[in-house]
């Protein structure tokens, strides 16, 4: 099976497999894949669901069918927020510890961008979701996360700020603020879904800072100085501005935009999926075979320049080290784009 996982060349993998070595300055893509895809635990549904199955959903009216009208908040909003499509696993009535740690080992065989809780989620849970998402990344699966709070934690954002620090990490995001919408109020943990879409149903090559979202107001209006609070941490959050209600930057809890990340995290799964069908024991490891890959996966890099994505793709051999045998060693080197979101003006009169 190919793997995007980190590969260490003292200690190389055995099973095939086109390998990556995911760092800031290299990574590899050939083809893109389908994007727009949340996947949600959930835990309220009715008769005609079973627990501990998967559902795909596009569409309310499939949920409702499904769920049952009154269980689907997490589910609307994600689709509300633009994803293409919800993966759902419906937890046990009254889910254990347990059955969480079947849901994250369920969900590790099935393909989505972005992960959301159906509701608040304990901060065991929320560590135990770090460590999952850090473990798959290791073994070469990328995707998003996305946390929220409690209406008691969103009151006072330096609670949400201090979760952003305990969830540190390039493909986490923590909401801080809730909100309101046709007289319901909704936690952040409750409005993450909503996020969730946001994020995995933007393109790339796009960035959902001052994106507008769904809500008439915030739950709680930050100061300037609150604000920047909470970008230094790292935190997601939604202000209203006086006529809507925004993003005002999509980070992760690293600090890492979110568009720089969605387009890393694209380019490695879309080598391992192309990798497996295209080139992995179907080319020949010499010269040919090798010229025929790098051609590949810069001719994809371009398309990523071409797209605003990255910038200044280059694609080579490594001389470090041999590919001989079955290995191919690759340097990839690329810049990404950034969206403009900081404006500074000198004006001489």
């Amino acid at each position: 099976m190919a793997s995007g996982g980190g590969w260490d060349p003292t200690s190389l993998p055995i099973e095939p497999g086109l390998y990556l070595n995911f760092v800031e300055a290299a990574a590899a893509a050939i083809r893109g894949g389908t994007r727009g895809t949340v996947a949600i635990p959930l835990l309220k549904y009715g008769a005609k669901a079973t627990a501990k199955q998967f559902y795909t959903v596009s569409k309310e009216k499939e949920a409702q069918h499904l769920f049952g009208a009154t269980n689907i908040a997490s589910i609307r909003l994600a689709l509300m927020g633009g994803a293409k499509e919800v993966l759902v696993y419906t937890m046990p009535t009254t889910p254990a510890p347990a059955d969480y740690v079947d849901m994250r080992d369920a969900f590790d065989s099935r393909s989505f961008n972005v992960f959301v809780f159906d509701q608040e989620a304990i901060s065991t849970e929320q560590d135990l979701t770090k460590v999952w998402v850090e473990r798959n990344r290791t073994e070469g699966k990328h995707f998003a996360v996305v946390f929220g709070g409690t209406a008691e934690e969103d009151a006072d954002p330096a609670v949400g700020n201090a979760r952003s620090t305990r969830l540190k990490h390039d493909y986490i995001a923590n909401l801080i603020v809730g909100g309101k919408l046709s007289g319901t109020s909704y936690t952040s943990a409750e409005f993450a879904p909503y996020m969730a879409g946001l994020i995995a149903g933007t393109a790339i090559n796009r960035s959902i800072t001052y994106a507008q979202v769904a809500l008439d107001d915030v739950n709680k209006r930050l100061t300037p100085t609150q604000i920047r609070a909470a970008l230094t941490a790292g935190s997601l959050i939604l202000v209203n501005d006086g006529e809507k209600v925004k993003v005002v930057q999509g980070l992760m809890t690293s600090g890492e935009k979110i568009r720089v990340i969605r387009a890393r995290q694209a380019i490695a799964t879309d080598i391992t999926t192309t990798a497996a069908d295209a080139y992995i024991g179907k080319i020949d490891n010499n010269p040919d075979g090798q010229a025929a890959l790098i051609s590949a996966i810069k001719a994809y890099l371009e398309r990523l320049e071409a797209s605003n994505v990255i910038m200044g793709p280059v694609v080579a051999l490594d001389p470090e080290i041999p590919s001989a045998g079955d290995s191919v060693f690759l340097l990839i080197s690329f810049a990404h784009v950034d969206s403009i979101e900081r404006i500074f003006l000198t004006i001489n009169v």
